[in-house]
């Protein structure tokens, strides 16, 4: 069974969610996350998942949300559902200007104890802010208890041996399937049963779709890269992903 870890479905791009979903199950899709960036896209995530039994959700704001009016509790109020699954995406972006570092770190530090307040894992966005990210989640561990996931993770080998001592799993999409990539000894690296695959869809169409519309199945390349990268089949890669997503996601059911 493939799973989409990370997808966006309530991008305007898209026409059909049951397509999407469609084209997912023809593809052998499984399970997906529906991943909410702020209030409003949370609350679409959750009626999606509500709606499709194969969708779980996330909840929360990302960084890019931090110079708004945003209220925690309405996150909270949404994970009582047994369908939300995980914090997130939350993190810190220092990519594009202009950004306000210090509301972006009072916001994540919020949502990884609002996380732990739920008893739910974060699945974190990180984007040319390393070292501040090491450092938040080190003085935050006690509210780690639960797990994080480093999403779409292009940081280094030896940036991830930080994280792995602090419990991270994390979750490559198809920017690994680039000419340039250069993500395979960081892989090798990572435990296996720490490793999940995503889309991060509708950005990043992984090759040979690369440059167009992403969407959940294409999921499947990702995988098939994974298999050439640690060396193995594409079938122990499925299972190995399977058990790793329902050990992290714990509020998923099958």
């Amino acid at each position: 069974m493939l799973i989409d870890s990370h997808a966006h479905l309530d991008d305007k791009k898209y026409g059909s969610v049951e397509k999407l979903l469609e084209n997912f199950s023809a593809a052998g899709g499984g399970l997906l996350i529906d991943i909410g960036f702020d209030y409003d896209s949370s609350l679409s995530a959750k009626e999606r998942a509500d709606k499709y039994p194969n969708v779980f959700f996330a909840a929360g704001y990302h960084p890019q949300e931090a110079d708004k009016n945003n209220d925690n509790a309405l996150i909270a109020a949404l994970t009582a559902s047994d369908r939300c699954v995980a914090i997130g995406e939350i993190g810190l972006d220092y990519h594009y200007e202009p950004f306000d570092k210090n509301r972006q770190k009072e916001l994540f530090v919020s949502q990884i104890a609002l996380a732990d307040e739920c008893g739910l894992p974060i699945i974190i966005h990180s984007r040319d802010a390393s070292a501040e990210m090491l450092s938040i989640l080190k003085e935050n561990s006690s509210y780690l208890k639960h797990g994080f996931l480093m999403h779409c993770y292009s940081e280094s080998k030896e940036q991830a041996r930080n994280y792995l001592d602090l419990g991270a799993y994390f979750a490559f999409g198809g920017a690994i399937t680039f000419k340039n990539a250069k993500k395979d000894d960081t892989i090798r690296y990572i435990p296996f049963d720490r490793l999940l695959a995503e889309t991060d869809c509708p950005y990043m169409a992984p090759v040979p779709y690369r440059g167009n519309l992403n969407e959940p199945q294409y999921v499947s390349f990702v995988y098939d890269k994974f298999a050439d990268i640690l060396g193995v089949g594409r079938a122990v890669v499925e299972e190995q992903f399977e058990k790793n997503f329902f050990t992290f996601f714990k509020k998923a059911r099958r």
